[in-house]
C-alpha cells in the first residue's frame, strides 16, 4: 500500500527524506510528489494526485500538504485510508492570513525571495503561485469532521499557526480523531523534532503494516 507524503511551504519534497524508511520498514510504498508546479488551486493538485495514484492511500500532510490531503479526501474519500494533519489548519484563512499571504505573492513577484527564503531552490514564482492555492482553498471543517479513516492532528505547542487547543478541536470532531502535541516544536514540527515525529508516524503507519 502507498503511503502519500505532501510538503509543507516553502518546503519541498525533500523534507520527508528522514520519514521515508519508516514507510518502508513496515512495507509500505512510500510516494512524495512536489506539489509545486501544478497550478493554484489546492483542489486541482487533488485531481491531479489523484489521476497519478490508482490504489488506497494515507496521507501525511504537513500544513500545505495537510490542506492538499483534505482536498484529496473530499474528492475520493473511499480512496484516502487514513490522514495525519501536520501542524495543518482544516478551515480556510481569515483576513488576516488572506492579507499576509497576498503580501508574500506580491514580494516573491516583484522582489523576489525575502531574507528568510534566500535558502530556497523552489522558483519564486512557484512559492508565489502555492500562497495563491492556500489563499484561496475551501474551508475542510466538514471533510475532517466526517472523515471516516483514522485522522491523526499532530501540533507543536510552539506553532504560530495551529494552536494546541485548535488542534485538540479538530481530532475531538472526527470520527477516528487522535492529536499528538509536540512540546517546544514549532509549525515545521518534522524539521524540529524528527526522530519524535518518526516514533508518532511509525505508530499510526503500523495499521497498515504490510504483514
Amino acid at each position: 500500500m502507498k503511503v502519500l507524503f505532501l510538503h509543507a511551504w516553502p518546503e519541498d519534497e525533500r523534507m520527508w527524506y528522514p520519514q521515508l524508511p519508516v514507510a518502508r520498514e513496515l512495507g509500505l510504498d512510500a510516494v512524495y510528489p512536489s506539489l509545486y508546479g501544478r497550478g493554484p488551486s489546492i483542489d486541482g493538485w487533488a485531481a491531479q494526485l489523484l489521476g497519478e495514484l490508482y490504489d488506497p492511500f494515507v496521507v501525511i500532510g504537513a500544513s500545505m500538504g495537510g490542506y492538499c490531503g483534505l482536498a484529496l479526501a473530499r474528492r475520493a474519500p473511499e480512496r484516502v485510508l487514513g490522514l495525519a494533519l501536520v501542524g495543518a489548519r482544516v478551515g480556510a484563512d481569515g483576513i488576516e492570513r488572506r492579507r499576509s499571504r497576498e503580501e508574500m505573492i506580491s514580494r516573491l513577484r516583484t522582489r523576489g525571495y525575502p531574507p528568510e527564503l534566500a535558502d530556497s531552490t523552489v522558483p519564486a514564482e512557484n512559492l508565489a503561485t502555492a500562497q495563491e492555492a492556500m489563499r484561496d482553498r475551501m474551508d475542510l471543517t466538514g471533510i475532517a469532521a466526517s472523515f471516516g479513516g483514522p485522522l491523526l492532528v499532530c501540533v507543536g505547542d510552539a506553532d504560530e499557526i495551529l494552536s494546541v487547543q485548535e488542534a485538540t478541536e479538530i481530532a475531538d470532531s472526527a470520527l477516528l480523531g487522535s492529536v499528538e502535541v509536540f512540546p517546544g516544536a514549532g509549525h515545521f514540527l518534522t524539521l524540529d523534532q524528527p526522530e519524535r515525529f518518526n516514533d508518532v508516524l511509525r505508530g499510526f503507519l503500523s495499521q497498515w503494516a504490510a504483514t
